[in-house]
């Protein structure tokens, strides 16, 4: 046998085996992804807004039941979250949807794993719902409250520029009360912010023009404005 023909039939053979291993039942990669994800998601979750101002406990359980798999809500979602009174069951859709379903298994909101353990999902009409570990989300919740305080917003080389005070009063559903001290830099007292909250681990400074400064935590314990510039703008607790 000439050696082109021997590459052909070792061609044919390898096409051969794949086709048998689908009949036999070898599980394609897309399954294989899908139930990692699946097994990933098994246990507590918490269902929030975008900025948790509303939250729900969800427990996904790995049983099936007729349209999916089984959860848990606990009794106040469906005070916290409405919608979640028409969620029966969910299922993975894909290779990293998640998605809660009513009892005939049409979906009540599909969340897209964003970041690792984070998934986003919208609701018409509503907006941004989040899905997190519950222990991550728990863990973010002691971290605002560690952020509540008096701050200082210094310049690159040490020089304090303006002083701010971060409450938990809410300001609006998914933000609170920030509050800056007499004699801030002109740049800061322009922007004048009065909210702030957390987003995905960054820090969001609002104003009620619609401004936003955005400070994302470093190696240094240490909040710095982003994008980061020559001259950078730091928030250091007091």
């Amino acid at each position: 046998m000439s050696e082109r023909r021997c590459l052909v039939w070792q061609a044919r053979a390898t096409v051969v085996a794949a086709v048998a291993a689908l009949v036999i039942g070898a599980p394609p990669v897309r399954a294989q992804e899908s139930g990692a994800l699946k097994k990933r998601m098994t246990g507590q979750w918490e269902l929030s807004t975008a900025e948790r101002s509303k939250t729900c406990v969800v427990t996904l359980k790995g049983d099936a039941t007729a349209q999916g798999f089984r959860l848990e809500l606990e009794p106040t979602c469906a005070a916290a979250l409405p919608f979640t009174k028409d969620v029966a069951a969910w299922s993975i859709k894909g290779l990293d949807i998640v998605r809660l379903q009513d009892a005939t298994g049409q979906p009540v909101i599909d969340l897209t794993e964003v970041e690792s353990g984070i998934f986003e999902g919208l609701r018409s009409g509503e907006g941004i719902y989040i899905l997190q570990n519950l222990i991550a989300a728990r863990s973010l919740a002691k971290s605002m409250d560690q952020m509540i305080g008096d701050w200082s917003m210094v310049r690159g080389n040490g020089q304090s520029i303006c002083g701010l005070t971060l409450t938990n009063n809410e300001a609006t559903p998914d933000n609170f009360q920030v509050f800056l001290k007499p004699r801030c830099d002109p740049a800061v007292a322009g922007f004048a912010p009065t909210m702030w909250r957390l987003e995905r681990g960054a820090l969001l400074l609002m104003s009620v023009k619609g401004e936003v400064w955005r400070f994302e935590a470093d190696d240094n314990a240490q909040w710095r404005r982003t994008p980061d510039t020559v001259d950078p703008l730091i928030l250091l607790r007091q």
